[in-house]
């Protein structure tokens, strides 16, 4: 039987579908503060945003607006939608450039560190830290997002949404944490992501991008299980909600390579403009969700498209995805959909640092990376385009986190109703800032940016204090002003600390305290790629190792 989210583990909820509830969303503390102090103007934002969303639907026929939902891997601030910016690197972005003039920059907008939490927070609008998916998983893990989660796709349906993800996933191997059995009507995903895909496959062994994996004399191994192999763990599934799940494109004894990559994602734009035809024509509003996996990729075998003179692995395969993002928007003006769809454009996290130089990228603007808790880490390019509802070449200088999406994008549909309100949601609305471009209007003023399941740092207004270690005092910790220090190399501890190191340590506290009423969870743990129906021999038998592994410690 098909494994589906309410077979797996029952909600938390008293009942599925989800119950329209009146009762505020439960924040975080600090969104309190903000309210306390604003309450009387927020109440009199909601009743404007309530206004335009009102207006909006009477010109598109009663309907919600469509929204596009676009997550691009591993790229800093300025790496796309600035053309000073791309002659400075000697790559183009044109069409995302062209689109960045029709929409509102989010220029403050916050992710988590890495892929996994970034997209656990946009789709549950929670901090990753409070269900245990802080980490980012790349081989077999046999872990991932809990199914009493209530993801944005689901939130969605209650308001009569079709929905449909294309491209990576990477929040479990587990059927519980799929997004065909999370609220999505129709899947394409990789189960994994390019640890397997582009890292440690054939061609990235040959060419010394992963060492030790396959280059070694067998005879000289006793642990066969040590190293994953990548044409053994799955690669691409495909289902519908409550059907059948297969993999694709992956015959038994086939060996995973760089061609192999590259077909896969041409097959997800292809599967995304083929999607985006079929909402399209459909009754339902509709959300598309395209994740792709590129712009990494880190072999030179099986290339080809459009180069640049960076010549970098990642910037030239950047222009590739510029160039699919194009033939989206000129297919949704084609179709018809362009004025009533909203398209969020973003990076989950910084670059991937230990690829530069070949990768084409090195920070620019902000210190750091991928894993970083530096601002290189967690501040990436967002944009967000609804046609005469969101100013157009918009600057937001607000602060924004990536799980305000999550809330944000349910008010915008009007399904915020269906938000779960037995748990804490860390997303605030940000309708009225987005709407009246106004950041006054905001209802953030910082973030808590975590390592896993450790704060590191915070962010509050245009101040920055990285998290002391035990014992130390805040008022001589390191605080930075994001203004005048965007790469955080000159601290202003005796400026800032005398007077803000028990603010930030009171942030932090309320934090910690909230969390003895909403407490954090684990993770969601079972067997990998359960439920797939045509699972190959090799795939079985890596997961056996798997469960071997995993039980040795109580045997």
């Amino acid at each position: 039987m098909k494994l589906t989210k309410l077979t797996i583990v029952p909600l938390v909820l008293a009942a599925h579908p989800l119950l329209a509830q009146e009762e505020p969303i439960i924040h975080d503390s600090e969104y309190y503060i903000l309210l306390s102090e604003h309450g009387d103007q927020w109440a009199e934002d909601d009743a404007a945003v309530d206004a335009r969303l009102a207006e909006f639907r009477e010109k598109n026929g009663g309907k919600p607006p469509n929204i596009i939902n676009i997550l691009i891997d591993d790229l800093g601030f300025g790496d796309m939608g600035i053309p000073e910016l791309n002659a400075l690197r000697g790559y183009e972005t044109p069409n995302i450039n062209d689109f960045s003039d029709e929409a509102l920059r989010m220029v403050r907008m916050y992710t988590e560190p890495s892929c996994t939490p970034t997209r656990v927070a946009q789709m549950t609008g929670r901090l990753p830290v409070r269900m245990g998916m802080g980490d980012t998983a790349v081989d077999i893990a046999g872990f991932g997002l809990p199914g009493n989660e209530v993801i944005l796709p689901e939130v969605l349906k209650e308001a009569g949404y079709a929905t449909s993800h294309i491209g990576k996933w990477h929040m479990g191997d587990i059927p519980e944490s799929w997004a065909m059995n999370n609220g999505f009507d129709y899947a394409q995903m990789a189960v994994h992501q390019q640890g397997q895909l582009t890292i440690f496959n054939d061609d990235a062994i040959r060419e010394g991008v992963s060492v030790a994996n396959n280059d070694y004399l067998p005879s000289y191994t006793i642990d066969s299980y040590f190293r994953p192999d990548a044409s053994a763990m799955m690669t691409t599934i495909e289902g519908e909600s409550g059907g059948p799940i297969r993999e694709i494109r992956m015959e038994p004894g086939e060996r995973w390579n760089a061609q192999k990559y590259v077909e896969m994602n041409q097959a997800f734009q292809d599967k995304a403009m083929e999607e985006l035809a079929r909402l399209a024509k459909g009754e339902e509003p509709f959300f598309l969700q395209y994740w792709p996996l590129l712009p990494l990729d880190n072999t030179r075998a099986g290339r080809d498209g459009p180069q640049s003179p960076n010549g970098g692995l990642y910037a030239d395969r950047m222009q590739l995805v510029d160039e699919w993002l194009g033939a989206m928007f000129v297919s949704m003006e084609e179709l018809g959909v362009a004025d009533n769809t909203i398209v969020v454009v973003m990076g989950d996290n910084g670059h991937f640092t230990k690829y530069s130089p070949q990768s084409g990228y090195t920070p620019m603007i902000f210190r750091g990376g991928k894993a970083d808790t530096t601002e290189g880490g967690v501040r990436t390019d967002a944009f967000i385009r609804w046609p005469g509802m969101i100013e157009a070449d918009g600057l937001l200088n607000s602060i924004v986190h990536v799980s305000d999406m999550y809330t944000t994008l349910a008010r915008f549909a009007g399904a915020d109703q269906f938000i779960p309100r037995d748990r804490l949601v860390d997303g605030v609305d940000q309708s009225a800032a987005l709407l009246f471009s106004d950041e006054q209007k905001a209802r953030r003023d910082h973030v808590i940016i975590y390592a896993d399941d450790k704060p590191k740092a915070i962010v509050k207004d245009q101040l920055k204090l990285k998290l002391p270690p035990p014992g130390e005092n805040p008022i001589v910790a390191k605080f930075y002003n994001l203004y005048h220090d965007t790469r955080e190399e000159y601290s202003v501890s005796t400026e800032v600390g005398a007077w803000g190191g028990q603010e930030f340590v009171r942030i932090l506290a309320r934090h910690q305290a909230r969390k003895q009423s909403y407490p954090d969870t684990p993770p969601a743990f079972g067997m990998p790629y359960e439920g797939v129906e045509n699972i190959r021999p090799e795939t079985q038998a890596a997961v056996d190792a798997f469960v071997v592994r995993r039980e040795a410690p109580n045997q």
